[in-house]
């Protein structure tokens, strides 16, 4: 009795290919369905995508060569935004120092406060769960009200923090209106919302296996030894994503700048996401504002670049084998 192969008979499974290629078998008909229902359901998130973010995104590239008011048709003008901002515009320059002198301290700061808290929140007391939900909480207000509230805190005369100073001898700085002082400020600010590091930090820690720490107990090691040698090496995911997350929120930070100090003094706060507002909306520049999108889109692409090609020397995975 002879066998015949079914993939080589048409109309059983398979669909004959051309000469040369190996026959492509047919989709069943629930596998068809469940594709169908796929694309079905993903649609809402792939239209959303193409015409509130890829679509404005290409016609911001487009901007960015042109001038336009948003009243009059655009006119194209080649490299001349980016020539004019990277070689003529020392308010540019100076602007971006202030967002990369803003990012550089806030987020180290922020990150280091958070696993701070983090460790002492993970330790056995008395009310933890209180606590953790009163460190969460900063974390849930909006950033207009957190500004509002931080007005008051910097007030020169009355402001908490000021009068604070002056129980040790230490006369306060009109934090907002003073050079000097109004970036600290902003970047005391930071600080206020550093519940949620906190909490993805609390998660890490809790998913560290405990017999680590008792390994690490019965071989001698101090609670501090215990810290740098289980702890952070387990916590360095979690700590390479707060690490991200903030980048690309220090480089983006506007509601702060936006209601306190409107870029004041002398622009002395002045950031990228801001004066790209104003550039856009208040001046109607849109084509330099598009303009200065791009090169800070950019600058936050070649830090958050710099922070994946250097987090294999320092970021811990406990699936990876290292040699």
């Amino acid at each position: 009795m002879t066998v015949v192969d079914a993939a080589a008979v048409p109309g059983r499974g398979t669909v004959p290919g051309p000469a040369g290629r190996p026959p492509r078998a047919k989709m069943p008909p629930h596998r068809r369905k469940e594709a169908l229902l796929f694309y079905l359901f993903i649609s809402p998130w792939v239209i959303g995508f193409l015409a509130f973010l890829l679509g404005p995104m290409i016609f911001s590239i487009y901007l960015s060569f042109t001038e336009w008011d948003s009243f009059t048709p655009p006119r194209w003008v080649g490299l001349e935004n980016y020539i004019t901002l990277l070689t003529d515009d020392p308010i540019f320059w100076k602007v971006m120092g202030n967002t990369a002198y803003y990012a550089i301290i806030s987020v180290p700061l922020g990150m280091a406060v958070s696993l701070f808290i983090a460790n002492l929140l993970n330790k056995k007391v008395r009310f933890r769960k209180l606590f953790r939900t009163l460190v969460y909480l900063p974390h849930l207000i909006p950033i207009v009200a957190v500004a509002l509230i931080f007005q008051m805190v910097f007030a020169p005369g009355a402001g908490p923090l000021n009068q604070a100073l002056s129980l040790v001898g230490i006369t306060g700085p009109n934090w907002l209106m003073d050079a000097a002082w109004v970036k600290p400020a902003l970047i005391l600010m930071s600080l206020w919302q550093a519940g949620g590091g906190t909490i993805l930090l609390l998660a890490g820690m809790n998913g560290i296996p405990k017999e680590l720490y008792e390994a690490a107990e019965i071989d001698g090691a101090s609670s501090m030894r215990q810290f740098w040698s289980v702890t952070f090496p387990q916590l360095t995911p979690v700590i390479f994503f707060n690490l991200i997350m903030g980048i690309i929120g220090s480089f983006q930070v506007f509601a702060q700048v936006f209601i306190l100090t409107g870029g004041g003094p002398d622009n002395a706060s002045q950031m990228a996401v801001p004066m790209l507002f104003d550039e856009a909306f208040r001046f109607y520049h849109m084509g330099y504002g598009s303009a200065i999108a791009w090169i800070l889109f950019v600058v936050i692409m070649a830090f958050t670049a710099l922070a994946f090609a250097t987090s294999g020397r320092w970021v811990f995975y406990e699936s990876e084998v290292r040699s």
